[in-house]
């Protein structure tokens, strides 16, 4: 409850009309989250964190129905990146795999918005547990992260 209270608070400092979703069933993952919420797979928001093999972390919010292009990937860090340990995960972000939150990280991380998310006027991020959701449009997305636009959606 401390990350999900971590959430709340940031939300309550930066956008108080924002409100979490808390169920009481695992949405943990994409299709068990859009289940939840009877929403397409593509509307809930993935927070995957990245290092790169400069040690350096970023991190990825993307729609629930896509896959990461590699390549895009390695070109938007400059670098071979590889994803996230679940350890590290915990360690950087404060939140477990399947609750990321893309916001009130533990430490400060960029933040990148796929353009895959703007299909949708409402998209779902997690808010800190692997059962919370967070309704947000793509735009308070970008403002509460300070998260900026990137296109690495696999294609094909």
């Amino acid at each position: 409850m401390e990350a999900i209270a971590r959430v709340r608070t940031y939300l309550q400092e930066r956008d108080p009309d924002l409100q979490i979703i808390i169920f009481e069933q695992d949405t943990s993952t994409a299709v068990l989250a859009a289940e939840a919420l009877g929403t397409e797979v593509g509307q809930i928001a993935k927070s995957i964190l990245f290092k790169t093999k400069n040690e350096d972390y970023f991190m990825i919010v993307s729609a629930g129905d896509i896959r990461i292009d590699s390549k895009a990937i390695r070109q938007l860090a400059g670098t071979k990146a590889r994803m996230a340990t679940a350890d590290e995960v915990a360690e950087v972000t404060g939140f477990h795999v399947g609750g990321v939150c893309p916001f009130a990280l533990r430490t400060a991380v960029p933040v990148f918005l796929d353009e895959s998310l703007k299909r949708y006027e409402i998209v779902y991020a997690a808010a800190g547990g692997s059962n919370t959701a967070l309704p947000i449009s793509y735009e308070q997305l970008c403002a509460i992260t300070g998260g900026k636009p990137c296109d690495v959606a696999q294609r094909g």
